[in-house]
């Protein structure tokens, strides 16, 4: 039984394509109720089961934890990556967001589940847009899937979508369980949630990513997550911010030219933080 109802999703990719296209401030669309409730619910339960597998992701720019690899994810949620990989979503992303040739990525790089704990956050930035191990891959789009039941207003955590010249928030997307967010990866794509996460401790923000990507035939430029300060940022914040992103960039070489990866880069970072 599939985890994704596609003759629906089929029939909204063709509806939504021209409000998708034409969505402020870069397209995008947020579809409600995205999984079958059945699977939403499944997937839900098995997440704060799922203990084994998670890296640490912690640094000026972030502060989560993120589940990159099938083989640790439980029955449930392996076939629903299963089905957001698979060639019949994959055209239908295609249907809706215009971009050609779309393909989905086995080594989910930086995809997977993801959580933010209580004071977790996400500056503003545009992804990453070459993969960093399949050297002609570009990044065309992101689809993010929330799985917070109950999640209350006041916790924050809500998805900010800028404009590009960063001047301010165009539209603001709360977590809700079994809410979808689909947008283009383009360089003024700038998205995150800044605001520190403040749900209780027995809580996280909960969801899921993936990327896909096109094949353009030639070796992409490396471009890694490109954060940014808001306006109202200070200015050692946006320094420091800065200096990250550049500490970043050479990490992004290290893991196309050499054999590191985020597993490795966690347990040092592990490490070093004591």
């Amino acid at each position: 039984m599939s985890a994704i109802d596609f003759e629906r999703l089929e029939k909204l990719a063709e509806e939504q394509r021209d409000a998708f296209a034409k969505a402020d401030p870069y397209p995008h669309i947020v579809i409600d109720d995205f999984l079958p409730k059945e699977t939403a619910e499944a997937v839900f339960e098995e997440f704060d089961r799922t203990e084994e597998g998670w890296k640490s992701y912690h640094h000026y720019n972030e502060a989560k934890f993120a589940l990159t690899d099938v083989s640790f994810m439980l029955q449930h949620t392996r076939r629903l990556f299963e089905d957001l990989q698979s060639d019949r979503f994959v055209r239908a992303m295609e249907r809706l967001t215009g971009a050609e040739d779309l393909l989905a990525d086995p080594d989910l790089d930086g995809a997977g589940l993801h959580r933010l704990m209580r004071d977790g956050f996400l500056n503003l930035h545009v992804d990453f847009l070459s993969h960093t191990k399949n050297r002609n891959w570009s990044r065309q789009v992101n689809l993010l899937l929330y799985l917070n039941r109950g999640w209350h207003d006041e916790w924050g955590g809500e998805l900010e979508l800028w404009d590009e010249k960063l001047t301010h928030c165009v539209r603001s997307v709360t977590p809700q369980f079994n809410r979808c967010v689909i947008f283009r990866t383009v360089p003024g794509s700038y998205h995150g949630n800044p605001n520190p996460v403040s749900c209780p401790e027995t809580e996280s923000r909960r969801s899921i990513a993936l990327y896909y990507f096109r094949d353009e035939g030639r070796t992409q430029r490396i471009e890694p997550t490109n954060y940014r300060g808001r306006p109202s940022d200070p200015l050692y914040k946006k320094a420091l911010i800065h200096v990250d992103r550049g500490l970043l960039r050479v990490y992004s070489l290290l893991k196309r030219y050499t054999p590191i990866d985020d597993r490795l880069m966690s347990k040092i970072l592990k490490r070093l933080g004591g």
